[in-house]
């Protein structure tokens, strides 16, 4: 039997098909036509629509014997899986990934796609059908298209770009700063090519963030962060659409979305957008992982324990005097900090079910929402303005009495929620700008680089964000 492979690069090979190989005879039930056949060559053809024309499947060239009837649909379950669950497993990536997954059973998918004669429609029904994987989808494609080799957007200066200088590079380099969030979107579209005291404070601040010496000087390293050449863009765009099919199909209509990439959160309640906030996140080294995770209950004026690991590192060779500056003592062998505006959590946590102890909470820590990159904390999800979100969540949960009840307490005390939220800690660093269009952000903890390598796709010059935080709270 000779087999034709589709593609040129990394084969996804059949371990990475779990639970989708069967014996002989259950994948020889279901017949194999012409017509089918081609439905299926056609789809993986067409498979850049996907942003997977950098991994190879192998369809065999002759279905006529019952050995090629069962590989013809080993084929067809391996690609039905790469759209349908993704062509990489993020349990396998990451050491922490409980987002609920989507996992259909494409057996019996596929057996009923082939005795209807319908394998095209059943395979495009698979993967993602939203306004954010379409829109996606189209972006590479229209990468994929070009013929030139690509080029970077931004070329580097033979000499170093200074406050004052004039060049036609300078558009192009405001947009990018536009899109990493360091300048307004407005000043990133009018931008001419002078090369601005506005864009040098911009500079400066991205370099900070990344440990460059901020001098505002836009030289290799500086572009090397803003630079984003078409096999960069295309490379993020599919690792985007390749994190969109690991997720279920319908997400919870009420729900909490937090970006840790970009730092948003977002509340979904009865499937529309009930409010946006900044969120503060895990820095390098201290990521907060991809969690699935429930709030049930709502906490006012939150006590702190603080965990093994802060103690071992952060407070280590710390004396009394500070612990009760900070308004913590001992207590059957931990170090916990007092309830009041100076906790840690500040003055409202919200608590979630998960192993992880991670949670959503209030801090004293305000300023670092003003930071554009807000990979800040030991892990857990700070929310700005917590106490107006709480307040939100409760009133929607028809507890407001109860829960200005507890604030006034001034005491740690549990207001539990009718039913629980669903909480989605997410990584996306691709996201939809104001007109509906992907805008690359920065990838502060270099988790599209593992997804990328399963996707075929080569490395790209990487500045991880640079860990900064300066307090012990979680």
């Amino acid at each position: 039997m000779r087999i034709a492979r589709t593609g040129i690069l990394p084969l996804i090979g059949a371990a990475a098909l779990a639970g989708c190989s069967g014996s002989s005879e259950a994948e020889g039930e279901a017949r194999w036509t012409s017509g089918s056949i081609e439905d299926l060559r056609e789809a993986i053809g067409e498979r850049a629509e996907h942003g997977l024309d950098h991994v190879r499947f192998e369809v065999p060239e002759d279905a006529g014997s019952a050995a090629g009837q069962t590989a013809m649909t080993k084929a067809a379950l391996l690609y039905a899986s790469a759209l349908a669950r993704g062509a990489s497993d993020p349990g396998e990536l990451y050491e922490v990934y409980t987002v609920p997954r989507n996992d259909p059973d494409l057996k019996a998918g596929l057996a009923k796609a082939l005795a209807q004669g319908d394998v095209d429609d059943w395979l495009d029904s698979l993967a993602p059908h939203n306004g954010a994987y379409g829109a996606l989808s189209k972006a590479y494609l229209a990468l994929a298209g070009k013929k030139a080799a690509p080029s970077p957007e931004i070329p580097v200066p033979e000499e170093p770009l200074e406050a004052g200088d004039e060049d036609p590079r300078v558009p192009a380099i405001a947009r990018q700063l536009a899109a990493s969030g360091y300048l307004s979107s407005a000043a990133g579209r009018a931008a001419g090519q002078r090369y601005t005291e506005n864009m040098v404070a911009a500079v400066k601040r991205m370099q900070a963030d990344y440990g460059i010496d901020p001098d505002g000087i836009i030289g290799k390293d500086a572009l090397e962060i803003l630079n984003f050449s078409d096999a960069d863009r295309a490379r993020a765009l599919a690792v985007a659409m390749e994190r969109l099919r690991w997720l279920e199909r319908e997400a919870p209509k009420t729900r909490i979305d937090v970006n840790t990439a970009t730092g948003r959160l977002t509340y979904w309640r009865e499937g529309k957008v009930a409010d946006r906030r900044k969120a503060v996140v895990g820095e390098p080294g201290h990521e907060t992982p991809q969690l699935g995770s429930p709030i049930y209950r709502l906490v006012a004026n939150p006590t702190w324990t603080v965990p093994r690991s802060i103690e071992e590192k952060e407070l280590a060779g710390k004396g009394a005097a500070y612990l009760r500056a900070n308004n913590m003592a001992r207590k059957d062998g931990w170090i916990v900090q007092q309830s009041g505006p100076e906790n840690s959590l500040g003055l409202v946590k919200f608590d979630m079910k998960n192993d992880h102890a991670i949670y959503l909470h209030d801090t004293p820590a305000k300023a670092l929402f003003d930071e554009v990159q807000r990979q800040r904390s030991h892990g857990c999800v700070r929310v700005e303005d917590a106490l107006g979100f709480a307040a939100l969540i409760a009133s929607h949960a028809g507890l407001s009495e109860e829960w200005t009840t507890a604030r006034e307490t001034g005491e740690e005390t549990f207001v539990a929620l009718p039913r629980e939220i669903p909480v989605r800690l997410l990584y996306q660093t691709v996201v939809l700008d104001e007109e509906g269009k992907p805008s690359i952000h920065a990838d502060p903890y270099d988790w599209d680089t593992r997804v990328a390598r399963k996707l075929g796709f080569g490395e790209r010059a990487r500045h991880v964000l640079k860990a900064g935080s300066q307090d012990v709270g979680p």
